[in-house]
């Protein structure tokens, strides 16, 4: 068996779709599909189990894929000691951020980074799908670090370090029954609709889960795949939102009021899987720990 061979079954296996995994590793279809066989048949078992619409991974596919990870891993750090010396640190970093976070300086930490190691390869990508999609692409190989909001309680496998903490707000029009008041409790909102990211948002999934506790439920009637929209609808009379203070609210039309029964707060870490330890994504964790940490 051969690297790409490994790299073609991560691929597949992550993506549970050839077409998309071919476009992942950059090569057509047909390529990643015989590699595919080939180690197979090599290996002397199945590692998915394919039909007309569906692709899995059958038990020793997925027994493999973890030595696969692992012999991955272990390739990358074998060319990034073999091509450079550790001052002059090559390799791959793959960074998922959340939108809208402007009160976090990621920029300024990664920029550090690039000027510190310019052979080192960092690539970017904003999630459309909140902190849960985040955290699993990390456990999906699709990235090495993360910027999640509330993350799992229980994660043995991830290892986190703190960076922000932002209390929560509600944005209510100008003209709200609510406008002036030094705070707000969430129960007092209930009977309007609710402005709020998707699903996998993490400032969501905190909400929802005060509400729970008590029992009580709200009715979020306009989902956004990015906070920063929040301000101009509840402008437009579309609902309020209660959103974590991330970043200042300019629009002159709404005012934000801190929300103290319940207080809630976003923490935001920067996470990476334990057991990927490449020497270019510990140094920019290591970086993010230094520059951000609390």
């Amino acid at each position: 068996m051969d690297v790409r061979q490994l790299e073609f079954f991560v691929a597949v296996a992550d993506e549970l779709n050839f077409t998309r995994a071919a476009q992942r590793v950059q090569a057509v279809q047909s390529t990643v599909s015989a590699g595919i066989r080939a180690l197979e048949r090599e290996l002397r078992v199945d590692l998915f189990d394919r039909s007309t619409r569906h692709v899995t991974l059958t038990d020793v596919g997925a027994a493999l894929l973890v030595e696969a990870r692992t012999a991955l891993d272990a390739a990358e750090r074998m060319r990034a000691y073999a091509e450079a010396p550790p001052e002059q640190l090559r390799g791959r970093v793959r960074v998922g951020l959340l939108t809208n976070m402007q009160a976090l300086d990621a920029p300024a930490v990664l920029g550090e980074f690039r000027r510190r190691h310019p052979l080192v390869d960092v690539r970017l990508r904003f999630s459309p799908s909140g902190s849960v999609g985040l955290i699993q692409d990390i456990r999906r190989g699709r990235l090495d670090i993360a910027f999640a909001g509330h993350p799992e309680d229980s994660a043995p496998d991830l290892e986190t370090t703190k960076v922000a903490e932002f209390p929560f707000v509600a944005i209510v029009p100008r003209d709200h029954r609510l406008a002036d008041a030094k705070s707000v409790a969430l129960s007092s909102l209930l009977d309007e609709p609710f402005i709020d990211g998707l699903p996998g948002f993490g400032n969501r999934r905190l909400v929802d889960a005060a509400l729970h506790r008590t029992g009580r439920t709200r009715q979020v009637s306009t989902e956004i795949p990015d906070l920063a929209l929040a301000p101009g609808l509840v402008a437009a009379g579309l609902g309020i939102a209660v959103l974590p203070d991330m970043a200042d609210v300019t629009d002159p039309r709404v005012v934000t009021v801190p929300l103290t029964r319940p207080r809630l707060a976003l923490v935001v870490d920067a996470i990476r899987l334990r057991e990927r330890r490449s020497p270019a994504v510990t140094a920019l964790f290591d970086l993010m720990r230094e520059r951000l940490g609390r």
